[in-house]
C-alpha cells in the first residue's frame, strides 16, 4: 500500500473558490447530490459545469496500464465511473475495462464505446465476485459516502480487486486548508486529514494505493 500520483497528467484548473462558496446552499447541495444532469451539465455552483469527454484521461489510462502492470485483456473496474471517460481510453489500450456509477443521468449519457459496459449501482455492494478484476480504482467519489460506509465500499474494491486498488479522496492538511475546502465541497460526505483516512484504509482491510486531492 503506498501513496502514488496516478492522475498527475491530468490539467489543473483553477478553482474559483470565492465564488463557489457564495453559492453554497442547502439547496445547491441537495441538488448536487442527486448526480443528475445539474451536477454534470449545470451551473459551475451545482458541480463540474459541463462534464465532457476532451482526451484528458489518455494518460492516465496509460500510467494505469504501468502501474498496475495491466496486460491486454486484463479486467479493470472504475468505481464511480460517471460517463466512462476512464473505461473509454483503457479501452482503447486494450483492457477489458468497466464502470460502476449511482448516477443514471451519467450512464445514460455516457460515451457511445462503452455502452454495455457501464452497471448501475454503488461501490457498497458490488455486483462482481472475488478477485474477478485485476485492477480498480475510486477517484474522487467514496468520499461521497459517511466514513462507516466509506470503510464498507473500501472492503467491496478490496475483495475484487485485492491489492490492485488506486483511490483518490478530499483531504487536507492544516486547518487552513481544512476551512477552505469545506467553504468549496458540495457532496463530500466525509473528508479529514490523510492519517485519518489511513485509519479508515486500514480498518477496512485495503492493501491497495491512494492520493489525496487538496484544493
Amino acid at each position: 500500500m503506498a501513496k502514488v500520483n496516478l492522475l498527475k497528467s491530468l490539467p489543473q484548473g483553477k478553482r474559483n473558490i470565492t465564488s463557489r462558496a457564495s453559492a453554497k446552499t442547502e439547496e445547491n447541495i441537495r441538488i448536487s447530490k442527486q448526480f443528475g444532469e445539474m451536477y454534470f451539465d449545470g451551473p459551475r455552483e451545482l458541480g463540474y459545469g459541463g462534464y465532457r469527454y476532451d482526451g484528458r484521461w489518455k494518460p492516465v489510462a496509460k500510467d494505469i496500464i504501468e502501474h498496475f502492470g495491466l496486460k491486454p485483456g486484463d479486467r479493470f473496474l472504475d468505481i464511480g465511473c460517471a460517463k466512462g471517460f476512464l473505461v473509454k481510453d483503457l479501452l482503447a489500450l486494450g483492457i477489458d475495462a468497466y464502470g460502476i456509477d449511482v448516477s443514471s443521468y451519467a450512464l445514460m449519457n455516457c460515451e457511445p464505446e462503452v455502452i454495455g459496459r457501464l452497471h448501475s449501482g454503488n461501490a457498497l455492494s458490488l455486483p462482481f465476485p472475488d478477485k474477478s478484476f485485476q485492477g480498480a480504482t475510486s477517484i474522487n467519489t467514496v468520499h461521497n459516502l459517511s466514513r462507516e460506509l466509506c470503510i464498507t465500499a473500501i472492503a467491496e474494491m478490496e475483495r475484487i480487486a485485492p491489492g490492485k486498488g488506486f483511490i483518490q479522496v478530499d483531504s487536507y492538511n492544516t486547518p487552513e486548508e481544512k476551512e477552505i475546502f469545506e467553504s468549496w465541497v458540495l457532496t463530500a460526505d466525509y473528508h479529514d486529514y490523510p492519517w485519518e483516512w489511513e485509519k479508515v484504509f486500514q480498518l477496512a482491510g485495503y492493501t491497495g494505493d491512494w492520493y489525496w486531492t487538496i484544493l
